[in-house]
């Protein structure tokens, strides 16, 4: 015996069969926005801190390494170099002076504090919005005891 059943004609006005959900998709990808933009920010911070810590470990090491009447103005030229090389030299940036615990003697410790402020939400060909974080870096290092032409210091 065969069966036939008859084939109804689709109804398209009629709801049934459909499946909820669709109103969640603009969300979904409202979710994938944000969670990139706050991936890229904590890269652009981490990439930051990357960057000021060169910035004032170069500046320290060209003012130990220095004469002592160059040593400021050298310093703070070659930390501003260290930020523009990491592609940070767009003026958000700040470079301390250096500092000194005594003067220019041996076995003086020096110190130089970098800082730059990364932008809350930065997009590209627009720039960066919002205050953001601001990431600092300071960096010591002691005059050499044994260089040649330094006054004497407490070693």
């Amino acid at each position: 015996m065969r069966v036939l059943r008859r084939l109804r004609a689709i109804d398209w006005r009629s709801e049934r069969g459909f499946v909820g959900g669709f109103e969640a998709i603009p969300f979904g990808v409202l979710i994938f926005v944000v969670g990139t933009l706050v991936v890229v920010n904590a890269w652009a911070v981490l990439d930051a801190k990357m960057a000021v810590n060169a910035a004032s470990r170069e500046g320290v090491r060209v003012f130990v390494e220095s004469d002592q009447d160059v040593a400021a103005g050298m310093a703070s030229s070659r930390a501003a170099g260290a930020l523009a090389a990491f592609g940070r030299g767009d003026g958000r940036g700040a470079i301390g002076p250096v500092t000194a615990a005594t003067s220019f003697t041996r076995c003086g410790r020096v110190q130089m504090e970098v800082s730059y402020q990364v932008p809350a939400i930065s997009l590209p060909w627009i720039g960066g919005f919002g205050d953001g974080v601001t990431v600092r870096s300071v960096h010591s290092e002691i005059i050499d005891p044994y260089r040649d032409g330094v006054p004497e210091g407490g070693c």
